[in-house]
């Protein structure tokens, strides 16, 4: 992998990643299994539209946080560019392509230890801007979707800390 044109909080990350896939166990397809781990990368995805953003609610499908409204998320499980995870991510849970996106910004990643459930996340933040609004095509990891402005997203039950996960890149 070039670390040379990443920026320094994709480094971090990453190389994060990397220590991790050395110690856990894999999925069948090659990904790091977070499954029985105590601590997981993960991107949070908040998409845009004007003034509007989207939130998903998680199906009782998922592993964690069952019925909680989110954004696109996933594990960062493994070693490649941020982006291309972002736009992965973005393909499976909305059926948003590359093509209707004009901005991508990464926020400052953090951590966060849940201990309900005895995770520590390592949040990385992304914020992207669409072109048009969407109708997402869900899939079997969320079972609705809204638009909302910022300030209602007090008004949700969401997983943890997705408001700040929000203020890191805004």
């Amino acid at each position: 992998m070039n670390f040379n044109t990443m920026n320094m909080q994709e480094k971090e990350v990453l190389e994060i990643v990397e220590v991790l896939g050395k110690t856990l166990p894999k999925l069948p397809d090659g990904r790091i299994d977070y499954s029985n781990s105590d601590i997981a990368p993960v991107i949070t995805v908040f998409v845009k539209h004007g003034d509007e953003i989207l939130i998903l609610k998680r199906s009782d499908k998922v592993r964690t946080y069952k019925g909680k409204w989110n954004t696109v998320a996933g594990y960062l499980d493994e070693v490649k560019p941020i982006e291309y995870k972002v736009l992965e991510e973005l393909r499976e849970e909305t059926g948003v392509e590359g093509n209707v996106i004009s901005k991508i910004k990464f926020g400052r990643p953090y951590k966060f230890v849940d201990n309900k459930i005895k995770k520590t996340w390592i949040v990385f933040p992304v914020l992207v801007e669409l072109k048009e609004k969407i109708d997402p095509k869900l899939d079997w990891e969320h079972t609705e979707f809204r638009w909302i402005k910022k300030e209602e997203l007090a008004n949700f039950d969401t997983v943890p800390n997705l408001d700040k996960s929000f203020e890191k890149v805004c």
